[in-house]
C-alpha cells in the first residue's frame, strides 16, 4: 500500500532501538526523510547508518538527552536545519523501570517526568506551531497500556504514562482545527530490549525466572504470543498517512488482544 507519504519529514524520538528504529525504518521505506533522536551517539549513528542503507531514505542522527528542556529545543531545530520543516512527529523516547511506591525514590519520579512527559511535550511545542500554519501534521505519541491499565509494581510507569494519554487528547482538540492530528499508540508486550529489560525486572520482584515472566505475559494475551516493532510500526505509519486523515485525539492498543475493556 502506497501510503503518499513521500517526501515528507519526520522527527523519530528513542529512534535507535526497537520500536522507535521500526517506525524509523517504515516511514523510510515509504520515503519520509527521518530525523533519530537517542542519547547514545555510537548506537545512533549506526542506526542512521543501517536504515539509510536499508531503506534508501536520508536519515539524520541527532544525539540529545530529552530530559533537558535546552537539549529538546535544540534537537528540534538541527532536525528542521536539515530536513527542513517537520511534518510528522513520533514521540518514542522514554524508559522507566518497575516498582512499587515504597522503592521509589523522588529522582525515579522526576527522570520518568522529564524524559517521557515532558519531552513529549517539548518536543511538540517545538514542532506543532509549524504544523498549524501549513494545516498538515502528525504527532504520534507511543504510550503504553499502563496508562489505562496501572500496575501497582509499575507505580511511576503508570502514572506518566496516564497523564499523556490525557496530554494527547488535550492536544489533538487544540491542533484539530488546523489538520494537525494527534494520536496515541499502546504498545503491549513488544519483542524488544526494553521488553527483556521489564521482564528481568518483573522476575526479579516475583522470584520467577525470566522465562515465567515472559511465557505470564505472552499468556495474558488472546494470541498467545509477543508483538513485534514492525507490527507496530506499520500502525504508525498509516496514521501519519491521510488515509487516517478522520483519526484524531483516540489510543490504539497493540497488544494481541491483551486488554480486554469496553
Amino acid at each position: 500500500m502506497d501510503l503518499a507519504l513521500r517526501g515528507r519529514r519526520a522527527v523519530v524520538t528513542g529512534g535507535s532501538l526497537g520500536i522507535g528504529r521500526s517506525i524509523a525504518r517504515e516511514l523510510g521505506r515509504e520515503g519520509v526523510s527521518v530525523a533519530i533522536v537517542a542519547r547514545d551517539a555510537a548506537r545512533l549513528g549506526e542506526a542512521a547508518s543501517a536504515l539509510a542503507a536499508e531503506t534508501g531514505a536520508t536519515v539524520i542522527p541527532i544525539a540529545a538527552d530529552l530530559s533537558s528542556a535546552e537539549a529538546v529545543d535544540a534537537a528540534m531545530q538541527q532536525a528542521i536545519d536539515e530536513l527542513g520543516e517537520v511534518d510528522i512527529l513520533v514521540n518514542n523516547a522514554g524508559a522507566t523501570p518497575m516498582g512499587r511506591i515504597g522503592e521509589t525514590p523522588d529522582a525515579t519520579w522526576a527522570k520518568s517526568i522529564n524524559l517521557k512527559l515532558m519531552g513529549y511535550a517539548r518536543c511538540a511545542r517545538a514542532l506543532t506551531p509549524a504544523m498549524r500554519k501549513r494545516r498538515w501534521g502528525r504527532v504520534i505519541n507511543i504510550i503504553g497500556r499502563s496508562g489505562h491499565q496501572p500496575r501497582a509494581n509499575y507505580i511511576v510507569g503508570s502514572s506518566v504514562n496516564a497523564s499523556l494519554l490525557a496530554f494527547t487528547h488535550a492536544l489533538a482538540q487544540e491542533c484539530a482545527g488546523d489538520n494537525v492530528l494527534v494520536t496515541g499508540v499502546n504498545p503491549g508486550p513488544i519483542q524488544t530490549p526494553r521488553w527483556d529489560t521489564l521482564t528481568a525486572q518483573g522476575a526479579a520482584e516475583t522470584g520467577r525466572s525470566a522465562d515465567a515472566e515472559n511465557q505470564a505475559a505472552i499468556e495474558s494475551t488472546a494470541l498467545r504470543r509477543l508483538g513485534t516493532p514492525e507490527e507496530v510500526a506499520g500502525l504508525v505509519a498509516f496514521l501519519c498517512s491521510d488515509r487516517a486523515g478522520y483519526i484524531t485525539g483516540t489510543m490504539i492498543d497493540v497488544d494481541g488482544g491483551g486488554t480486554r475493556c469496553i
